[in-house]
């Protein structure tokens, strides 16, 4: 019988590492004992062939209230997010659940990674735009690490119908971790606006309402 160590291969570092994500001494001995049990974290969203999936369900916040709850949780809400969220065009629901479908922007190449081009594929697959409050529940359902480990570098951007900015500019509701993650941005948009490959585009696969 072998009498090599499972923990062979394990630097002195990395079995010090392993009892501090485990919470210390006493958590590591309570493991050893089990009374504490590891699992792998459940992912609220799945990839097929560069598509993200998940569902959000929206609960009647208004574009100020927004705001206020994505401030008020450590998020940070742009000028011009904050602008298109006080709009009279922003219409938010209740108890509507969206299955959403993210295109990622790998799946378009350089040239044709325009916003005219990204629409029309969702067109050829089914996809809806999506209500512009999807944005704000994508931003506070996935954190910055989330949204990397689905391989989009900086921002989800909801393919709403565009809201006018206060200077008259159509722009659309985005998470976006750049400088410094956790924000709600808004994106100027324009039919041949030229996307980063590393973008994900947001629409809707359906919307169920659970509200009569």
């Amino acid at each position: 019988m072998s009498t090599e160590f499972a923990s062979a291969g394990l630097t002195a570092g990395q079995l010090n590492a392993i009892v501090k994500k485990l919470g210390g001494h006493d958590m590591a001995l309570r493991f050893l004992r089990d009374e504490l049990s590891v699992s792998e974290p459940i992912r609220s969203w799945r990839e097929e062939d560069g598509v993200i999936y998940f569902s959000v369900t929206s609960d009647g916040t208004t574009g100020e209230d927004w705001i206020k709850r994505l401030e008020g949780n450590g998020f940070r809400v742009g000028d011009y997010a904050k602008q298109v969220l006080r709009s009279p065009d922003f219409k938010p629901t209740n108890g509507v659940t969206t299955e959403v479908a993210v295109l990622k922007g790998m799946l378009f190449e350089d040239n044709d990674r325009i916003t005219k081009k990204i629409r029309t594929e969702a067109d050829k697959r089914k996809l809806s735009k999506p209500n512009a409050e999807l944005a704000c529940l994508i931003r506070e359902k996935f954190t910055d690490e989330e949204i990397e480990a689905m391989g989009l570098l900086w921002w989800i951007v909801a393919m709403h119908e565009p809201i006018n900015d206060s200077g008259g500019d159509p722009r659309l509701l985005g998470a976006d971790r750049s400088d410094g993650g956790r924000w709600l941005d808004a994106f100027i948009v324009r039919p041949g606006r030229r996307w980063n490959r590393d973008n994900g585009f947001a629409f809707a696969v359906s919307q169920v309402s659970s509200q009569s």
